[in-house]
C-alpha cells in the first residue's frame, strides 16, 4: 500500500499503475493507492508556509530531521488519510502526556521497568497464575482493552485505516496507567512474600507490554525499554 500526500498526484499514480502492469501484476488490486490530505505544519503556534515558487517546501526529510522518525511515522500514520492533518511540531517533540508517541511509547517502557524490578525481586511468571485476583475494575477495564487488540488490527487491514491501531494504542496506554496508577503492584512491599497476586498482575503487565511493542511495530515505531 503506498500512501502519496498532497494534490500533485495523477501522474505519478497512473506511472506506479503502470509499472504494476509492466511487472504482470493487476493494478488496483495488486497495488493499492491512497491519496492522503494535505499536511499542515505549526511552530511556535503559527503555520508554516510552504510554497514551491518560493523554495519553501518542508519535504519528509526535513519533517524526520524536525521530529525523529518515530515521531513522524506515528503522527501521520495516526490520522485518517480522508482528513486533513495539522502537526504541532513542538508538541511532536514534547516529553508529555500531550505528545501522543510519547504517551504510548512511555507506557510501553512502563511496563518494561515493572518486568525488570519484577525479576530482581524474584517474580516470575511461571510460578504461578490465578486470574481471580484481578479483581479490581481497573484489572478488569486493561482485560477488556487488550481483548480488542486482534479485532481492531483485523479492520484496520479490511479497510486500508492504520490510524485505527495508532488510536487504540493510545486508549490501551491511557488504560495501563490508570491500572498502574492505582497501585495494583507487581512487586511485593518489603519483606512481603511473592504470591500469585505479584505473578499474575506481571503477567497482565507484559501482555501488556506484548501489545504495545506489536501495535507499534505494525506502524514502523520503535517501542522504547527506557525513557
Amino acid at each position: 500500500v503506498l500512501i502519496m500526500l498532497g494534490a500533485d498526484h495523477h501522474g505519478y499514480v497512473g506511472r506506479m499503475m503502470a509499472m504494476c502492469a509492466a511487472f504482470g501484476d493487476e493494478p488496483w488490486k495488486n497495488l493499492e493507492i491512497f491519496i492522503g490530505q494535505l499536511v499542515n505544519l505549526v511552530k511556535d503556534g503559527e503555520p508554516v508556509r510552504m510554497s514551491k515558487r518560493a523554495g519553501t517546501l518542508v519535504t519528509m526529510d526535513d519533517l524526520v530531521d524536525a521530529v525523529g522518525v518515530d515521531a513522524a511515522r506515528y503522527a501521520l500514520a495516526r490520522s485518517s488519510a480522508d482528513q486533513q492533518i495539522d502537526l504541532d511540531l513542538d508538541l511532536l517533540v514534547s516529553r508529555t502526556n500531550d505528545n501522543p508517541v510519547f504517551y504510548v511509547q512511555y507506557a510501553h517502557a512502563r511496563t518494561a521497568n515493572v518486568a525488570r524490578n519484577a525479576a530482581e525481586l524474584g517474580v516470575r511468571r511461571e510460578d504461578g497464575f490465578d486470574p481471580s485476583v484481578l479483581d479490581h475494575p481497573s484489572e478488569s477495564a486493561l482485560l477488556g482493552k487488550l481483548a480488542e487488540y486482534p479485532r481492531v488490527v483485523a479492520q484496520a487491514a479490511e479497510l486500508r485505516e492504520p490510524h485505527r491501531v495508532a488510536r487504540y494504542l493510545e486508549e490501551l496506554a491511557g488504560t495501563y496507567h490508570k491500572w498502574y496508577d492505582q497501585q495494583r503492584r507487581v512487586i511485593p512491599y518489603g519483606d512481603e512474600p511473592v504470591t500469585d497476586v505479584n505473578r499474575t498482575r506481571l503477567w497482565l503487565n507484559d501482555a501488556t507490554r506484548t501489545v504495545l511493542a506489536n501495535g507499534l511495530g505494525l506502524l514502523g515505531v520503535s517501542a522504547p525499554e527506557r525513557m
